[in-house]
């Protein structure tokens, strides 16, 4: 009988212990989904371009210094982006980021003096945030002053800015344009295609030096549709100075890319998310076909124009595949190169980049 009643107590002991185990085990199971969130931020990064001052303010100390930045501005975003509670991945600066549109003297002393700037912890601490920077050359970076190629610029470009360009991008391997700065590269489950837009073509009789805009049409297309057979692809965006679809008069002289008619249809019917662009002194949100692909035009950087903001914009990529754009700005000072004390960024546009008709459009105060 004691030993009925040991075997028992032994095995009521066994089934508790049991439970008790199954119990433990369902308690992990339960907490580890709320551990790693399913609409938890996976990669983030911002964008902006068009931070260079006037030709008029080049020698203005309260304006600018070597680099020909405005140099307060981008001092406020710097440290705004810096502080940022969910610190981005990558930073795209899109063009004009000096003055340049003179000689190869001087772009290379603004590029040179440009590279310090960033370097200089006294000014901002971006160039130790982590934060991968990336530029993207503009008009002002590649041009003469009359918006015509200038020799040497792309060797001077790549002199300096190099080191902002990611070391395992795909490039054109074969191109008489000299198309270095236009590239493709990934990060996580996103496709980037980064074109320069002021690369010039084959000169005609009406236009001896050659249009501008000649990106490499193919070469983007054919990046294009390799990313979307990707099965690891699950967001493609393509960046440039200058946009395809601005709302600005085409009379200020900032037009869309030529290459736009070519490219566009490409980048709706492959489910490109958005086209980031700059060039145009404001910023612009637009669906242009009312489903599909964005045009995103963030060139308040700084640079005198209609903007009424200066500041940044974030995508934020989520795990469950969702894309959020969130737009960060300060209310632009009189004159332009100065900053508001204390200058306070906000919130100036936030949606969800839906593939179908955007619900929160947004309009341009500048319109």
């Amino acid at each position: 009988m004691k030993i009925l009643k040991l075997l028992a107590l032994f095995t009521f002991s066994a089934l508790i212990g049991c439970n008790d185990a199954k119990k433990g085990a369902a308690k992990q199971t339960f907490l580890a989904p709320k551990a790693i969130s399913k609409d938890s931020i996976i990669y983030s990064f911002v964008f902006t371009g068009c931070n260079r001052i006037e030709h008029g303010d080049k020698h203005n100390t309260n304006a600018t210094n070597a680099s020909t930045a405005n140099i307060a501005a981008l001092k406020s975003i710097f440290n705004d982006i810096s502080s940022l509670k969910n610190k981005p991945s990558a930073f795209f600066f899109l063009g004009d980021m000096v003055l340049g549109e003179s000689n190869t003297y001087d772009l290379d002393k603004e590029l040179k003096a440009w590279d310090a700037q960033f370097n200089d912890r006294s000014f901002s601490n971006i160039s130790t945030s982590g934060i991968e920077m990336l530029a993207v050359p503009g008009n002002h970076e590649m041009l003469d002053r009359q918006e015509l190629p200038l020799q040497g610029t792309t060797d001077i470009w790549m002199k300096y800015m190099s080191n902002y360009m990611p070391t395992n991008r795909s490039s054109v391997s074969i191109d008489s344009l000299d198309n270095r700065m236009t590239y493709a590269f990934t990060r996580k489950n996103i496709g980037f295609i980064v074109m320069n837009t002021d690369t010039y073509g084959v000169g005609t009789v009406t236009n001896p030096k050659g249009l501008e805009g000649m990106v490499p049409t193919q070469w983007v297309i054919d990046k294009i549709n390799t990313f979307k057979a990707d099965a690891t692809i699950q967001h493609i965006f393509v960046l440039g100075h200058k946009p395809y679809y601005s709302n600005n008069n085409p009379s200020t002289g900032h037009q869309g890319l030529p290459a736009g008619p070519v490219l566009w249809p490409v980048f709706n019917n492959a489910g490109v998310v958005a086209m980031l662009s700059a060039h145009v002194h404001d910023y612009q949100r637009m669906q242009p076909n009312d489903t599909g692909t964005y045009q995103i035009v963030a060139g308040n950087a700084g640079s005198k124009g209609p903007a009424s903001f200066y500041g940044y914009s974030i995508i934020n990529i989520f795990s469950n595949g969702n894309v959020q754009l969130i737009t960060r700005g300060f209310t632009k000072a009189n004159p332009y190169y100065t900053v508001p004390i204390p200058t306070v960024f906000t919130t100036r546009d936030s949606t969800m980049l839906t593939s179908t008709s955007n619900a929160n459009p947004y309009q341009s105060i500048a319109q």
